[in-house]
This record gives structure tokens, C-alpha cells and sequence, in this order.
């Protein structure tokens, strides 16, 4: 399989496990598409067009992935903030009882 259906196999991939939140399956591929981007470096392209259009692909979806996390990465600030007050009111609580 060529590099470029690697990156095209670990795009598809890479969509699959975001749509499912599936952050063990992304560390992974992203693993493997880095070395999928690595190995293009040593092959020869000679289609740029279908190399710029499969980069251009993966781009997007890292574009989806970065938004994805940045959402996750509220949510969990949201929760710890929930937290934090939760147990500042049961201190006080304690105090007062």
C-alpha cells in the first residue's frame, strides 16, 4: 500500500474514531499518520494534484479534530469549575453546621 493510501486509509480512520470520541483510537492514528506523512517525504509522487487533494483531506480533518478537543477540553474545565464550587459549598456548609 502506498503512502498515499495509507493517509487516505488513516483519514477515513481518523473520522470514524472522532465521530465515536474514541481519543485512544485518535492517539493512535495520529501516530500512524504522522509516519504516513513521514514516508511520503521518501516516495515519489508523481500525481501532486491526488497528493494535495488527500493532504488537503487529512488537513480538514485535523481541522475537525482540533475543534473537537477544544470543545472536550471546555467541558472537562466546565466540570472541574462544577467541582470546585460543589466542594467549596459543602467547606462551608461544614462550618456553619
Amino acid at each position: 500500500m502506498s503512502a498515499l493510501q495509507r493517509i487516505e486509509h488513516t483519514s477515513l480512520a481518523l473520522s470514524d474514531a472522532l465521530a465515536a470520541r474514541d481519543w485512544e483510537a485518535i492517539r493512535e492514528l495520529d501516530r500512524q499518520c504522522r509516519a504516513c506523512v513521514d514516508a511520503l517525504a521518501v516516495e515519489d509522487q508523481p500525481n501532486e494534484d491526488e497528493l494535495r487533494s488527500k493532504l488537503e483531506g487529512l488537513l480538514a480533518v485535523y481541522r475537525q479534530l482540533l475543534e473537537a478537543s477544544k470543545g472536550e477540553r471546555k467541558a472537562i474545565v466546565d466540570e472541574m469549575s462544577q467541582l470546585k464550587h460543589a466542594h467549596n459549598a459543602a467547606k462551608v456548609y461544614h462550618l456553619f453546621r
